[in-house]
């Protein structure tokens, strides 16, 4: 790389080619990974949209393409919430190597009653953390046979103001959605940082980093019909807020730049500039409650156990 490339500033609409790799983003056919998708196509990469609905993958599929010539992107049928699938879809991938995986697909539950998997998982915690902590083991091997993949780990603010209860880590003795999708937020990133730690001890070319997309509302969001259309109306009464927060196309520039800028190390935490909530992807210090390795084998080791799966998942 030349001095200059090393020197120019991350420019979030100037990204660096990434011709000849691959890269997942699970739950790419809507929000911050849709944008994170239609963003990482505009790079020459082939992008794999994971999704459980066809449909939205499809719509998603002509969208980047419409958008982006000659764009390469793939659907991968993926439902997180169901562990004994995840296997057999990293098999209809097809690959030998995965460049990076965009961990972003997230459920969030409004309204009680808790819910289920048909597995018998709470469904925000199996969805966002226990899906994702399984598919990184089936990726482990397509991984590592890349010459420096990552995996890119997609936090929320929801979870700086949580604590992980190790003893109810499925919400079954006082369920609150709210408080649950952000532990399960929280779930995530402390495993994002763990696997950081793992993968440095085994001495894995794999890098393991966490981004977050801030304040995303979808009133901010440029339209992409059919998939989501924000009407000029809506747009207009969003206005004000956009002073403290953003759309979520700007909401995925973090993640973006955690997949592909070659500065960016393993453990490390991004975020937007201004208060973490808008503005272009910096490097932010992680929080302590997210950092601690205590706490975060514990977390470990109740997934390994919860998932049924090599505690090692796959890296050694």
């Amino acid at each position: 790389m030349s001095s200059a490339s090393k020197s120019r500033p991350w420019d979030v609409h100037r990204l660096p080619s990434a011709e000849g790799r691959t890269f997942l983003v699970t739950g790419g056919n809507a929000g911050i990974g849709y944008f994170t998708a239609e963003q990482l196509a505009a790079t020459g990469a082939v992008v794999v949209l994971g999704s459980r609905d066809r449909a939205r993958a499809e719509a998603a599929q002509a969208s980047i393409r419409s958008r982006v010539p000659g764009a390469r992107v793939r659907y991968l049928p993926l439902d997180l919430a169901v562990l004994s699938s995840l296997k057999t879809a990293v098999d209809r991938l097809d690959l030998d190597r995965l460049d990076a995986v965009v961990h972003n697909a997230g459920i969030a539950l409004d309204d009680p009653p808790r819910r289920v998997t048909g597995e018998g998982h709470e469904l925000m915690f199996a969805t966002n953390h226990l899906g994702h902590f399984a598919l990184t083991r089936w990726l482990a091997p397509l991984l590592s046979a890349a010459p420096a993949a990552r995996v890119v780990t997609v936090g929320s603010f929801a979870a700086r103001s949580e604590r992980l209860d190790l003893g109810d880590l499925q919400s079954t003795r006082d369920y609150r959605p709210k408080r649950t999708y952000g532990r399960s937020k929280l779930a995530q990133m402390c495993f994002g940082f763990e696997l950081d730690r793992r993968l440095r001890a085994v001495g894995s070319t794999v890098l393991s980093v966490v981004a977050h997309p801030g304040g995303a509302l979808d009133s901010l969001t440029p339209s992409r019909p059919p998939i989501r259309v924000t009407t000029p109306g809506e747009r207009l009464r969003a206005l004000p807020s956009a002073v403290l927060v953003q759309g979520k196309d700007a909401g995925a520039w973090p993640v973006v730049r955690a997949v592909l800028d070659p500065q960016v190390r393993g453990g490390q935490l991004w975020g937007p500039r201004v208060f973490g909530l808008r503005g272009t992807p910096r490097r932010e210090p992680v929080p302590s409650h997210m950092a601690g390795p205590a706490v975060a084998a514990r977390l470990w080791a109740a997934s390994a156990d919860l998932v049924g799966t090599d505690p090692h998942l796959g890296f050694r």
